[in-house]
């Protein structure tokens, strides 16, 4: 609804009903050296709602979207193909809310949606529970070491990194630690309470899980997987052998949208659903013996003593996880399994390409759609030549190498043009 201002009559009512005689008197308690009596210098006046689009239109073909050029950054967002179904129906009045679906008489609808992005969820993962969703993967990660703490009773304290993890990860990670006695650590000891691994990991490798199975059990910790790329989850086994499986889910059906939203995602075993933060719609039967829904095992700090809550999250991304549900239903479990096997083999065809080119090295055995090149050029500089050429190269972990990133939205024509000016890019 368009903003629509009082009328004359209607403050003259409102001022008579307290007791003010104008407006300003409203105003006789703010100081007079902060009180604005003119027009701030230097404000732009008001324009008219034609000349705001305008203007708007002006400042946002300032951006780069990624359908301008060649697109190879990943790192932990990823670009797909969104469907225009996803769309529509998430902006359907039922679902399109802030509404958390406390009332379960009247969201069944939301409820239902939230359950099926749960299954499938605990499907993928390999799990046997999932929960409605969390802020993103860094979120879900701390969350998850929290928990395998509670679990453990705290008698451990460290958390054993081994593998690459996404920066932002581990910066969420050391945030959420600052005021506990957790302590992350590149190695496993007698004080390990869980070891993280990312699969496939920061680099793009993909991490053999039952050997750090093995290493979790003989040291009595919990294993922890991380996915950042949830598409990966078509073509690589499920990790089923983990404790607890968190990451990020914006592949499917969210865009990348400079940042955000995310989706994270949370899933573990059954036996520790009492310590899983967030929220769970549970299916159950109504006083009619009729199927229904409803949250259930509320152990938020909404609903329980804070002291005692398993998590402080207050709400989950309901809206984001109604697009990754309504994605994923329409590629079914054939058409998702496609999607991982085009990403893969489009990632091929990009190292293949980059292996002709001299002074390049893939690095590399492992990689699901993204892995990283070494150059004999500094990386930074590589990215900023070819972003002048209106070019999104990959991401710099360090200064000779790059992550690169190619996904089914990856055309013949953006690796050859890629690979083209990668190939003067390390000559200058």
């Amino acid at each position: 609804m368009r903003y629509q201002p009082h009328t004359a009559n209607e403050i003259k009512e409102m001022l008579k009903s307290i007791g003010a005689k104008n407006v300003n008197e409203l105003y006789n308690n703010v100081p007079q050296e902060v009180l604005l009596t003119s027009f701030i210098e230097g404000l732009p006046m008001g324009q008219s709602e034609m000349d705001v689009e305008a203007d708007m239109q002006n400042l946002a073909e300032m951006n780069h979207q990624t359908s301008d050029g060649p697109f190879f950054l990943g790192a932990g967002y990823y670009r797909h193909h969104i469907p225009a179904t996803v769309d529509y129906i998430i902006q359907r009045g039922e679902f399109l809310t802030s509404y958390t679906p406390y009332q379960p008489e009247v969201a069944q609808g939301t409820l239902m949606a939230i359950f099926e992005f749960q299954s499938y969820i605990a499907k993928l993962t390999g799990q046997e529970i999932a929960n409605a969703s969390m802020y993103d993967g860094a979120t879900s990660l701390a969350e998850a070491v929290l928990m395998a703490n509670r679990i453990q009773k705290s008698k451990k304290t460290s958390v054993c990194i081994p593998e690459p993890l996404h920066p932002h990860y581990k910066e969420t990670l050391s945030t959420y630690l600052t005021h506990t006695e957790i302590k992350l650590d590149a190695h496993v000891s007698e004080n390990t309470s869980s070891i993280i691994v990312q699969y496939p990991n920061f680099h793009g490798e993909i991490p053999n899980l039952e050997k750090y199975r093995k290493i979790c059990d003989d040291n009595n910790a919990l294993l922890i997987v991380c996915i950042n790329e949830i598409v990966s989850l078509g073509l690589l086994p499920a990790p089923s052998c983990a404790d607890i499986v968190v990451g990020e889910a914006q592949s499917i059906g969210i865009p990348l949208s400079y940042g955000g939203p995310a989706l994270g995602f949370f899933a573990c075993k059954k036996e520790y659903i009492r310590q899983l933060p967030g929220r769970i719609v549970g299916k159950t039967e109504d006083t009619s013996a009729k199927r229904s829904f409803v949250l259930t095992l509320n152990t938020r700090e909404q609903h329980i003593r804070r002291d005692k809550a398993t998590s402080n999250i207050c709400t989950n991304e309901g809206l984001c996880a109604l697009a990754f549900t309504v994605h994923v239903s329409l590629l079914g479990e054939t058409g998702f399994k496609k999607l991982a096997l085009v990403n893969h083999a489009k990632a091929q065809t990009l190292a293949n390409e980059l292996k002709n080119i001299k002074g390049i090295k893939v690095l590399n055995k492992t990689y699901f759609n993204e892995f990283v090149i070494q150059t004999e050029t500094d990386v930074s500089k590589i990215i900023t030549h070819l972003q002048e050429s209106g070019i999104i190269a990959g991401y710099e972990i360090a200064p000779q190498k790059m992550l690169v990133c190619a996904t089914e939205m990856t055309s013949p024509q953006d690796i050859q043009q890629f690979t083209h000016a990668l190939s003067n890019a390390i000559n200058l």
